[in-house]
Order: structure tokens, then sequence, then C-alpha cells
């Protein structure tokens, strides 16, 4: 076996993982023109559906954990394409907003965004892809 041959494993979650790799590979090469990984792009997307939000309202909507959410928006905040104002009733909660170069950086985004979608599509074709979102759905499920 060589570097490049895939060490083949009968582990459902290194299978898995080994996907999301690839992927997210992919999304990151087409979006690397906007400046913006897919990490990046899709918490700017969902903040510009939800916000104001809370850091505790985008982590639920996205799935994801305090520490990784905090971490991700520390590198969207330093980059000002967010920014967190004080709740005027209870100056403890924290609302985000994109900042107007945030919203001009995900409308840049977007269409490269499509393209990795239509790649992805035209890889899988859309059964699939209905498949794979069957599977994923089902997925989510666990540990929660």
């Amino acid at each position: 076996m060589n570097a490049t041959t895939p060490l083949l494993s009968p582990c459902h979650c290194a299978k898995l993982r080994r996907a999301t790799r690839a992927v997210t590979r992919l999304y990151d090469e087409r979006l690397a023109p906007s400046g913006l990984a897919v990490t990046q792009y899709s918490l700017l997307r969902a903040l510009s559906r939800l916000e104001p939000a809370t850091a505790g309202d985008l982590g639920a909507a996205m799935g994801l954990d305090r520490t990784t959410l905090v971490r991700n928006l520390k590198v969207l905040s330093d980059r000002d394409l967010v920014a967190a104002s004080p709740d005027p009733a209870d100056g403890r909660v924290r609302h985000l907003r994109l900042t107007e170069a945030g919203r001009l950086a995900l409308a840049k985004a977007e269409p490269l965004w499509r393209t990795a979608q239509a790649e992805l599509e035209d890889r899988l074709g859309r059964p699939g892809l209905d498949g794979l979102a069957a599977v994923l759905a089902g997925l989510q499920t666990f540990g929660g």
C-alpha cells in the first residue's frame, strides 16, 4: 500500500469522517475566491436567517457546541463580518448580527457555494443526494 491508497477500515465513523473531509475540501476550494471557508459561510448564512440571534440560538440551529461556535465566531468577528451588541433589556445577553462586510462576503460567496452544490449533485446524482439526505437526517438524531 502506498501513501495515496486509502486505508480501508470497517469503521463506519472513519468512513464518514473521510467522506466529510472530501466534501469539505470541495466546498473550501470553490469558496476560496470569497475568502471564506465553508464553515464560515455556513455560520454567516445561518446568522443571516436568524438575526438578531444569541450565540445559543445560532449554536442550537447549527448543532454546534459552544466552544466550536465561539472559536468560529471570533474569526468572523475579527474580520468584522459579525458584530455583537448587548440586549437592551438584559446586558448579559449579546445579540449577533452580520455587519455590512459580512453581508457583502456572504453575497460574494453565494454563487461559489452554488457551484459546489451543483458539483456534488452532478457527482452523486439526484437519487444519490436524496438518499444521502435521508441517511444524514437519521444520523443527526444520535447523541441528542
